[in-house]
């Protein structure tokens, strides 16, 4: 018996809406709005957020490095203070990793030679837009990164200099092209190298491209770019994940030793965790999506207000209606929940609406912005949710007011 009042006050409620159908339409929209501003910002939001996490996972989770800066700006009094560090020399990378032993550790050395570097393939060249950094055997465990062809430096390569280098993934659909790169020589500097390996595609993270770099060793990396003051990275893996706070300290107080820090001097280098940048970034996402849900929420509230004056209207135009049905013997309960059906696949329907164009627009801005797009659950969830209030609250009141309406005034209701 109830089941039949159900289907018969969601026929009845279909019927309503298909006689008012551009009302119903322009609030369908204006709910459809709201939704769509909330579940947009959040699908941007969540792509944001993937995107970051995918560019800096190529730190390994149990890494941290050396800098010459950390990622924060210190305070004294109140005030910021600039941060001025000696850059990390080479003799000082080296005495690190002679005196840095903590069990479960392996350190890599390595630094940026230059950033506009010109690489030549027989009669090809390449604009000079590639990275070279000197590396060492280490280097590309501790930097999360693998190889899609050929293979990693061996200790051998490292410690007799072997003129050989990784190139980035670009190199495959640029100049080396249409060839199998492994055991090609290409030129930089004027030093021939021959291609060991090539590194799985990274993109781009803000806009610097991860796979335009060529990996040498080291120590050839320092023959063949002289500039003075290179500034080195010394990145640290720990192997097990529970050692890596006291390992973070013991690197702390090696490095300190190492610049010959007396204890009441501030550390002048920075230690950073591979976690550190990724939570900070995020930690400012967060903020982004507090504005999605203060812009969904007041642009909600009005759609709310349109729902229930629509409603309050379907009640007054349908006074003489209710007013038969109650002479017919209809309860209470079954006036107001009729009108409660309508307000909420009204609700609904807005909700619905507004979660696909809120997809496809985070969808179109993702992609147009090269983020990893990844469906909003929780967004999508949220929009559920948020357009089921808005019914709850909008329908309440026409539905109780119909409810309550006097059945032998209604009758006579011009």
């Amino acid at each position: 018996m109830m089941l039949k009042l159900f289907k018969e006050n969601i026929r009845i409620a279909f019927g309503s809406i298909r006689t008012q159908l551009l009302r119903t339409i322009l609030t369908v929209l204006i709910i459809a709005i709201g939704i769509t501003a909330l579940v947009g910002i959040l699908t941007v939001v969540s792509a944001l957020e993937n995107t970051i996490s995918t560019d800096f996972a190529s730190m390994g989770a149990n890494t941290f490095n050396i800098n010459q800066y950390e990622n924060e700006v210190r305070n004294r009094g109140g005030q910021e203070r600039e941060i001025i560090n000696p850059i990390i020399s080479y003799p000082e990378a080296v005495a690190f990793k002679n005196k840095y032993k903590y069990p479960f550790t392996e350190t890599s050395l390595s630094f940026t030679a230059t950033s506009a570097a010109e690489v030549k393939f027989g009669a090809i060249k390449t604009d000079p837009e590639n990275s070279i950094v000197g590396v060492d055997e280490h280097f590309i465990t501790n930097s999360g990164l693998e190889t899609s062809a050929g293979r990693n430096f061996t200790g051998f390569d490292i410690d007799n200099n072997a003129y050989v280098c990784i190139v980035g993934s670009d190199f495959e659909k640029g100049l080396l092209k249409d060839v199998n790169p492994i055991d090609k020589v290409i030129s930089i500097r004027g030093a021939r190298f021959r291609v060991i390996g090539v590194l799985k595609e990274k993109g781009s993270t803000f806009g610097n491209s991860q796979d335009l770099r060529v990996l040498i060793p080291i120590q050839v990396a320092r023959s063949l770019f002289t500039a003075p003051n290179i500034n080195y990275t010394m990145s640290i893996m720990v192997s097990k994940k529970e050692l890596l706070d006291q390992a973070i300290d013991n690197a702390t107080s090696t490095m300190r030793r190492v610049r010959k820090l007396s204890p009441i001097k501030d550390n002048n280098f920075g230690v950073v965790r591979s976690d550190d940048l990724i939570n900070r970034i995020l930690g400012i996402t967060k903020y982004l999506g507090l504005a999605s849900w203060l812009i969904g929420i007041i642009t909600v509230l009005g759609s709310s207000i349109a729902l229930m004056n629509i409603m309050i209207v379907s009640v007054t135009e349908r006074t003489r209606e209710i007013g038969v049905r109650k002479a017919l013997g209809a309860k209470k309960t079954t006036i107001a929940f009729q009108f409660f059906i309508e307000t909420l696949l009204i609700g609904q329907l807005g909700g619905l609406v507004g979660i696909i164009f809120g997809i496809l627009i985070g969808f179109g801005i993702a992609t147009a912005m090269s983020f990893v797009f990844v469906i909003p659950w929780g967004a999508i969830m949220a929009a559920f949710i948020t357009s089921f209030i808005v019914a709850i609250v909008s329908g309440l009141y026409p539905a109780v007011k119909a409810a309550r309406l006097d059945p032998i005034e209604a009758l006579r209701y011009e």
